[in-house]
């Protein structure tokens, strides 16, 4: 069976948020801002203004989650949402965007210099592992029919009709597969999104 990874993670949590649940996106925020800020980094060079730039991309992002259906990684996505941000910065300021856009594994080149400079990245790198772990632990626990069609959705990716042949069983089924998967996951993950700060919920 195919393994679970972060993408997953990304996917449970956009659904909480496109539910209205702002704190999930705080999560993402707390995941992919040394990304975003690394992507933006290439093209606006100014501290201060690549933080501005990365804000607004969140911004942005969070203004457009209603419409992310999954059809390519949420850090793909997002990814396009912060090139075309700092272009239109460049843009506005009448500067020059280079001709080619950063590719997001060249950015993450980048990324461990720009953690250094984030007095947080310790805090925001153990909610990440726990977010990780939770969700793989909830996910091993299901029964194996719920395991089986939130693995083929989730990770390979297939259509609920590719599932549901996969699985010899109507897709009525396979929806209720999934839907039961997931809140599953999501009642795993309420603790973590009630208590954002790793310290925070050391002290309790």
């Amino acid at each position: 069976m195919a393994e679970v990874t972060t993408e997953n993670l990304d996917l449970e949590l956009v659904r909480r948020v496109q539910r209205g649940e702002s704190a999930a996106f705080d999560l993402l925020v707390r995941k992919h801002q040394n990304r975003v800020v690394a992507v933006i980094g290439r093209y606006i060079h100014d501290w201060s203004e690549c933080q501005d730039v990365a804000q607004d991309t969140f911004l942005r992002a969070y203004r457009a989650i209603g419409n992310f259906r999954g059809d390519a990684q949420f850090s793909t996505w997002l990814h396009r949402i912060a090139v075309n941000t700092a272009k239109n910065h460049l843009v506005a300021h009448k500067r020059r965007p280079p001709g080619d856009d950063i590719d997001i594994d060249d950015a993450e080149q980048f990324e461990s210099a720009l953690r250094m400079r984030d007095n947080d990245t310790p805090e925001r790198e153990l909610m990440r592992q726990e977010m990780e772990q939770t969700v793989m632990r909830a996910v091993e626990a299901l029964p194996e029919e719920l395991r089986a069609a939130i693995t083929l959705r989730e990770v390979d990716g297939l259509s609920y009709e590719e599932i549901a042949q996969q699985m010899q069983c109507p897709i009525g089924t396979v929806r209720s597969r999934i839907f039961r998967a997931r809140d599953a996951i999501d009642t795993q993950l309420r603790p973590l999104l009630d208590a954002p700060n790793p310290r925070e919920r050391a002290t309790r």
